[in-house]
């Protein structure tokens, strides 16, 4: 039973006398798995505090110095690797080849990716005798959600050391545990006290009262479009800079010259990954109308190869919804589509055939969905791909623009240029182009609501920098 009853604030773990704590729940089996304890403001306050006056110091530290750490982060990161893999699976129901291949080493992609954008990343410009500076904004609060939760953390992290500012983080209440691995990594390579700071708890106090708290800087947080609505809100009473990562509905088009059995069998299996679980989930997938029923048949037989099951078995594709309520949700909105219209092409609301334990879907997809279902228009976050027929390539961008989401997008075709031409016309921060693998170096991020500023690579830095002009300098 794992206890995280302890806070980690300036460079040490702080405990509470009489804090209330919060069951952790595997997903995989319902039963509980530890407990957390559960902040207040006042924790946040303490951490605040310790970010500030590391800040006066960190702020001016030097490149190298900030390598360094990154460096001393990264070698202890490897070592517990494979423990950061476990206990992602425990917390929320990674399959363990899933864990061990793409969310542990996530985490790992990140601060490596900081380190050789330090290396050469300007820090100042100069325009004649104006010295133009980019400096750190300052102690940043960084609220993560529970689907990739130690990438969410170290794609803020990383950037925010490099960049000389100081964090309280507030992780995911579902799956608090590759946080607190995290804690170990960072306590064990060094990071000066109060660079990094955590707070456990809940977003009604912890995220309420890190989003509004008068001596944080910045806020990035990664989460529902609801939440990142109220995070916004509540921030604007200090007017500090909020970054947002958060949801997507995001479409994915077949062109009539692409190789449907490749390619629906491809994305049928990416949609089913980290069992839907993705904000950049290609969960509309657009066809031919008059290809329907064909598209359909390839879906169905490749979410039908999908194994679900216990996440720790080696052969398991699909493991569980990583918490109730979130189950309880993918089951509604599957009943909400059948009953609007949507063919069940296989799978469906309940439970896999010989799991009676677990949160635990079926691999699903609907045929015949029209753009105004509200399977094609809401974010499910669960294994449920959507297939709409178009008539024209003008009316499938259409379709994938019409959304008050734009995080991501695809395009296949066997006709690189026209593939290009209609990724230019989608309104999203990302287009797959074939199935292109992702790309750790390149933005992440959206447009409309699916958030503001960018996350990954050197774009992440800008968002952790003020610009200071500086007149004279060079005079």
């Amino acid at each position: 039973m794992r206890q995280l009853h302890k806070h980690y604030i300036g460079g040490e773990w702080v405990s509470v006398d009489g804090a209330n704590m919060r069951d952790i729940i595997n997903p995989a089996t319902e039963k509980k798995s530890g407990e957390m304890i559960l902040g207040t403001s006042v924790e946040v306050d303490m951490a605040v505090a310790a970010a500030q006056k590391a800040f006066e110091t960190f702020a001016f530290s030097t490149r190298e110095e900030r390598l360094e750490l990154l460096g001393n982060i990264i070698a202890e990161y490897k070592k517990r690797l494979p423990e950061m893999a476990a206990v992602i699976t425990e917390e929320m129901g990674a399959p363990v080849k899933l864990a061990n291949t793409a969310q542990a080493p996530s985490g790992l992609g990140h601060l490596m990716t900081a380190v050789e954008v330090l290396k050469n990343f300007s820090f100042h410009e100069d325009r004649g005798p104006t010295r133009i500076l980019k400096e750190p904004i300052g102690v940043v609060g960084m609220i993560t959600p529970w689907n990739w939760p130690i990438n969410q953390i170290t794609c803020k992290v990383a950037p925010a050391i490099a960049t000389g500012c100081t964090m309280v983080l507030k992780p995911s209440e579902v799956a608090p545990y590759s946080c607190e691995l995290f804690n170990e990594i960072m306590h064990a390579a060094g990071v000066p006290a109060g660079v990094y700071n955590v707070v456990y708890g809940e977003g009604p106090t912890v995220g309420e009262a890190i989003s509004g708290h008068p001596d944080i800087d910045m806020v990035s947080v990664t989460g529902s479009t609801r939440m990142g609505a109220a995070v916004q809100a509540n921030a604007a009473k200090t007017i500090k800079r909020v970054t947002q990562e958060l949801g997507g509905k995001s479409a994915n088009i077949l062109l009539d010259d692409a190789d449907f059995e490749a390619a629906i069998t491809r994305e049928t299996l990416a949609a089913m990954r980290n069992t839907g679980q993705t904000c950049t989930l290609l969960s509309r997938m657009l066809v031919p109308a008059d290809r329907m029923d064909e598209a359909a048949e390839i879906a169905k037989k490749a979410a039908e190869t999908v194994t679900v099951g216990d996440p720790n078995d080696e052969g398991t594709y699909m493991g569980p919804i990583a918490h109730g309520d979130q189950f309880r949700k993918v089951g509604e909105l599957m009943d909400v589509a059948a009953k609007e219209g949507a063919r069940v092409v296989t799978g469906g609301s309940g439970r896999p055939e010989g799991l009676s334990e677990g949160y635990f879907v079926k691999p699903t997809v609907f045929a015949d969905v029209t753009p105004d279902m509200t399977i094609a228009r809401e974010e499910v976050f669960g294994p449920v791909l959507s297939i709409i027929g178009y008539d024209s390539e003008e009316e499938a961008i259409r379709i994938a623009n019409d959304s008050p989401y734009g995080l991501s997008g695809a395009v296949q075709s066997a006709d690189a240029d026209r593939a290009r031409r209609v990724a230019s016309k989608l309104r999203t921060g990302m287009v797959y182009i074939n199935g292109a693998p992702g790309d750790i170096s390149a933005p992440f991020g959206g447009y409309k609501q699916s958030g503001n500023g960018r996350e990954w690579g050197d774009h992440a830095f800008h968002d952790f920098l003020e610009v200071k002009s500086v007149l004279g300098y060079n005079a």
